[in-house]
Formats: C-alpha cells, structure tokens, sequence
C-alpha cells in the first residue's frame, strides 16, 4: 500500500537513497532538508520528489513541517528520522556547542519529529517510524563522544517508543550503520580511511542503497511484528 514518508536529512547521501527507494517502493515521500538549497534543488528535479526545508532540532519547525506535509502529500505513515550532524572533538576541547548542537539534531530531532506524527499515527492505529542510529553509537568512538552518545540514545529511544506503539499498530526500528561510501567519508585521508577499510571484514565501505533496503523492508505493511529492533549493516564491523 502506498503510504506518505517523510525522511530527514533526505535529499543528500544516506538520506537520498532512502527518500529514492522509498519513492521506488511506491510511497508518497517528502524528502526534509537543512541548508544547502542548491543539493536540494538538484535533487527533486533529479527526482521528482517533494523537499522541504526546516531544522529539525526546532520542535516548533519540525510540527509545522509535518503539518505541511500532511496537507500536500496526505497523512504521515511513515518517518525516517535520518538527520545528523558531527562537531567532533576530544572531550577536553569540546565546548557546549558543539555538544549541545550534535545532541539538538541527532536525538532532539527523533523527539520533535515523532512527536509531531504520532498523534495522527495513533488515530489511524498505522505507523513506521526508522531512526538512524550508528556503529559508533553502538561501539564508541576516539572523538565522538557527543555523537556517540546521540547515536546511544537513538537506540534507546527507538526500544521505548516501540512499547508504545507495539499494541496499535506503530512499529519503531533502528538502523545502524557502519561505514558507508558517502561523500563526508570519502573525504576521510586516505591513509585513515585504508586502516577503517581493514577493520570490515567484507572489506569494503557499504553503499547508501544497503541502508535503504533496510529501511524500506522495515516500513512495509508487512513488516509489522519487527519493533524494537536495531539492524546492524557494518559489513560484520560491529557484531551487537
């Protein structure tokens, strides 16, 4: 059944080989973004699909977008909290900003986000709600603590709100990925992104399109006794 997807962070990297698949799949999908206009513009007439640009560490930006959403596209069945951010530093150089930001987008946005959908979800007792997590929130990471620790939490987030939802149709999964081929890990020294390459044990970088057949297999009608769940897509990195 097609439904109405809006995915964060959805028209660059990781995010636009969901809000494509998604599309592929036969859903309705507004693709959100934050800032760079130019990609975003490139992207839906690449597409043909929907963007919309708000921040999603604003609670009162995130109701108002999926508000807008839902009066072009329909109601919201669908919710791939897929926006994130790195200010990465060791904790003895890292000032509140930089914390603070990482923590506003990567788990504030799961919040604002859900807590603009879910009221609607609830009405139709349907919902599929996917947040993206991170290996490095599962296994740590040298410099990472801020979003290390948003990454956790999405994981924890992700195993309350799937309780909630469980008995009236809203299911609510993780993805976790490990290193993926996108242009801000491409830009990783050769030299360090070799020693990362290593460390995978199929011995390869993953594709966006990995992440996104994962995203999509969880928000199908049919995938509704999965909840609560993190699928991992390392490349056998992180074993959790």
């Amino acid at each position: 059944m097609a439904r109405v997807a809006i995915v964060t962070g959805g028209t660059r990297g990781i995010g636009a080989a969901i809000s494509k698949a998604l599309k592929a799949a036969g859903h309705k999908v507004a693709a959100n973004y934050g800032g760079n206009d130019e990609a975003a513009s490139k992207f839906r007439q690449e597409t043909g699909i929907a963007t919309y640009k708000w921040d999603v560490s604003s609670f009162e930006a995130c109701r108002d977008g999926v508000a807008q959403v839902a009066k072009d596209l329909g109601p919201v069945d669908i919710i791939v909290n897929n926006a994130g951010i790195t200010r990465d530093g060791t904790l003895h150089r890292m000032s509140r900003e930089q914390w603070d930001a990482v923590l506003d987008t990567n788990i504030g946005s799961c919040f604002n986000m859900c807590r603009a959908a879910i009221d609607s979800m609830r009405e139709r007792k349907f919902g599929r709600i996917v947040n993206i997590g991170s290996i490095n929130g599962q296994a740590g990471q040298y410099g990472q603590v801020n979003y290390a620790a948003a990454k956790s939490a999405v994981h924890g987030f992700t195993k309350a709100l799937a309780q909630e939802g469980a008995a009236i149709g809203i299911t609510c999964n993780a993805i976790a990925p490990g290193y993926i081929d996108t242009e801000m890990v491409q830009a990783v020294p050769k030299p360090v992104l070799e020693k990362i390459i290593a460390k995978i044990p199929v011995g390869r970088l993953g594709h966006a399109e990995e992440i996104a057949r994962g995203v999509v297999f969880l928000c199908a009608d049919d995938a509704g006794f999965i909840t609560g769940s993190t699928l991992s897509i390392n490349g056998g990195q992180h074993m959790y």
